[in-house]
């Protein structure tokens, strides 16, 4: 795995629109506040562009702006302005020797989840599950979301971070015990589509992460499921549950994801943490995929206990 050169204020931040639209004006807020704080910025060509309702125009031309800003020497990160939909269609259009020989940051979440497993996996290279520029940065960059991301960004050089949640969010224990793996994951929804394509992902011996939004409970279920039949839950070496926002289940109010999880968990025998402020939510924090983490629980009691911890290591 190689862990991208560090970002540095006068560096250029490639601006990018790889699933869903952004208006125009947002997209324009958005470079001036990249501006504003130090960089410059390269706006991908189909930034503004809009196709179908739910697309940033053809696959071709998305995939074009990602390879282009892998090729551009004067790039050092690239962040995606928010994800939606659309990833998938990119997928077979992307340049791997290109990518591959130009190792840089990578940053987004949601839809971006499939450029991530590609990246991780494909081009061996580190990126960044965290705030994108319309999505978070432009209205929601509180203090926490901030400096998550500068030190998961920082990690190339800091040799290790553990990984906190805003104040007053503990992380919880849903089955005990120690691991540690390569973390890989994102968006549960993303991943469960693309299972049985070249782009699945591989959980074996890593810790899975996962999260979603705007989920009924049953959907949920039916996804997990998804996992565990195609074997991915056996193979990983331990899971973490991110956030599930926007989570419903009308036909019983009380018995929602964090329910579902207790009973789908149980007889699992490795380590699962859940309640990780890291997905569709404010505040939001970083996760480095790609870089070794470990996880431990400890026995909790109901008497209370040690909060269990996660732990990112590079190299």
């Amino acid at each position: 795995m190689i862990f991208p050169p560090a970002l540095k204020l006068g560096d250029t931040i490639g601006l990018i629109a790889p699933s869903s639209p952004v208006p125009a004006d947002r997209v324009e807020a958005c470079k001036a506040l990249l501006e504003s704080w130090g960089y410059k910025v390269k706006e991908g060509n189909g930034i503004y562009s809009a196709l179908h309702g739910y697309l940033a125009g053809p696959a071709e031309a998305r995939a074009a702006d990602i390879n282009a800003m892998f090729a551009d020497p004067a790039v050092k990160a690239i962040f995606c302005l928010r994800g939606g939909d659309g990833s998938c269609q990119v997928m077979d259009k992307l340049d791997l020797r290109l990518i591959r020989s130009n190792p840089k940051i990578f940053v987004g979440y949601s839809d971006i989840t499939n450029f991530h497993v590609f990246l991780n996996q494909q081009a061996g290279m580190v990126t960044f599950h965290g705030p994108m520029v319309s999505a978070n940065m432009l209205e929601d960059y509180d203090d926490f979301t901030k400096e998550s991301f500068e030190a998961a960004l920082a990690l190339g050089s800091t040799g290790s971070l553990e990984l906190k949640n805003p104040e007053g969010e503990p992380f919880k224990a849903l089955r005990f015990g120690q691991a540690e793996g390569t973390i890989a994951g994102g968006n549960l929804a993303l991943i469960c589509s693309m299972l049985g394509t070249p782009y699945e992902i591989n959980t074996k011996g890593r810790i899975l992460f996962i999260e979603d939004v705007d989920e009924t409970t049953w959907h949920v279920d039916r996804m997990l499921y998804h996992l565990k039949y195609s074997g991915k839950l056996d193979q990983a070496a331990g899971v973490i549950v991110g956030d599930f926002g926007g989570q419903s289940n009308p036909r019983d109010p009380g018995y929602l994801v964090e329910e579902l999880l207790r009973d789908f968990f149980t007889g699992y025998n490795k380590p699962v943490i859940y309640n990780v402020k890291s997905g569709h939510c404010i505040p939001l924090s970083t996760i480095p995929l790609g870089t070794v983490c470990s996880i431990e629980t400890g026995r909790i009691s109901a008497a209370g206990g040690e909060e269990p911890k996660i732990i990112f290591h590079w190299p």
